[in-house]
């Protein structure tokens, strides 16, 4: 490539890179402080950590924004490469660049979508990362680059020349284990696991707290209750590994309010399935039995709450394996319902009024609660998740504020 094509690729890449940090530095604030609010919040239409803390913020529990810094860090490579590297492998690097340009411009034109018009949302760290992906995907230069069915013996070869290089494994090295320290770092700490986390100790993190709760925005709750008591509405989807974390989390936090409180603090489940079938504000993706694991839930509610209770303890410990017809048979052995098939339909009329409910919010990724008219995403640490409560029962004049 020519000087000034590979000045121009390395401002996109360091411009990119720039912003992908900020994002991964941004994202794990986040997920440690439930009161963070990111530079480029501007607005609930152009906002970093709603993004952030969207369906689409991470993958496999580590922020996207790290695949950024993974994806501009290999452009800048392969730019070295390309003005440091032997010339017969020239060739070799610009088809490895309009590879990995491709690549990057698909991810991150999904993103975009999934901001823009899933979400709703501006991100502008995002649409940094946007800008340099299709920029640099406009400059890497397909007509010079080694053609994609030579490109594998290319890897090959160059590959093996790198191992012969002593700094190439002294460069190698350290940054791979600085990437696995770093998804190790992040993983426990995204909206699964990190607002489940034990909450740090001390008052100050506990006054940071009130005030952020104190702020938070109120919406329409979904279900009304008693005026002297806090309803909590989960929305909830049982192939959801997050849901099930919580339900077990939060589970003793409601049975010590109805052993010591009764009525004081009342938990109200709603579906909102991630599948498709029933839900069509759900993405596509491997939650392929929730459907009808809500609605199995919505006929043992009709044997019980005890059958309900156990049913929904049964999905959550079986998520990896449902099916609909595990399902069934379960349905059948803890709440004495054999014709699921038959009823499927009914119940599910009632599931798509929950569904309903959550898309006006909107819902955008299970666990969501309400807590009295307070939105949250996620979830939060048990101990700020009962002291949450403790403040709206405070605010209602129906508990202690300590």
């Amino acid at each position: 490539m020519t000087r000034r094509t590979r000045a121009w690729i390395v401002s996109l890449a360091a411009a990119g890179l720039l912003a992908s940090a900020l994002s991964t530095y941004g994202h794990a604030r986040l997920l440690r402080d439930p009161g963070y609010a990111a530079f480029c919040d501007v607005s609930a239409a152009v906002s970093c950590t709603d993004v952030y803390g969207s369906r689409f913020g991470s993958v496999a529990g580590v922020p996207v924004a790290l695949g950024g810094v993974l994806w501009f860090a290999g452009v800048l490579l392969l730019v070295l490469a390309d003005a440091r590297g032997p010339r017969d492998s020239r060739a070799d690097v610009a088809g490895y660049l309009v590879v990995w340009s491709t690549a990057g411009l698909a991810v991150a034109m999904y993103l975009a979508y999934a901001s823009l018009v899933l979400l709703q949302t501006l991100c502008l760290l995002c649409g940094v990362v946007y800008v340099a992906a299709i920029g640099i995907f406009v400059l890497s230069d397909s007509a010079a680059a080694t053609s994609l069915r030579r490109l594998p013996a290319a890897v090959a070869r160059d590959v093996g020349r790198l191992a012969r290089r002593p700094l190439a494994w002294a460069l190698a090295a350290p940054a791979a284990a600085g990437v696995a320290a770093a998804v190790v770092w992040l993983a426990p700490h995204n909206p699964e696991l990190a607002r489940l986390a034990p909450a740090p100790a001390g008052a100050s993190r506990e006054a940071e707290f009130d005030r952020w709760w104190a702020n938070r925005p109120r919406v329409e709750p979904p279900v009304a209750g008693p005026a002297e008591s806090v309803v909590v509405v989960m929305f909830t989807d049982y192939q959801c590994p997050a849901c099930a974390r919580a339900y077990a989390s939060y589970e003793p936090i409601f049975a010590r309010y109805e052993a010591s409180r009764p009525g004081a603090v009342r938990l109200v489940t709603l579906d909102f399935p991630l599948d498709p079938q029933c839900n069509p504000h759900a993405p596509a993706g491997p939650h392929d039995a929730a459907c009808e694991a809500a609605a199995a839930v919505r006929l043992a509610r009709r044997a019980g709450s005890a059958q309900a209770a156990a049913l929904r303890r049964w999905l959550y410990a079986n998520q990896e394996t449902l099916t609909p017809e595990r399902i069934a048979a379960a349905l059948h052995d803890i709440a004495g319902v054999d014709d699921f098939a038959a009823r499927y339909e009914e119940a599910s009329a009632e599931v798509a009024a929950d569904i309903a409910v959550g898309a006006a919010l909107p819902v955008e990724a299970t666990p969501t609660f309400v807590v009295n008219g307070v939105l949250v995403r996620g979830g939060l640490a048990p101990a700020f998740f009962e002291r949450a409560i403790a403040r709206e029962l405070a605010r209602l004049g129906n508990g202690s504020r300590d």
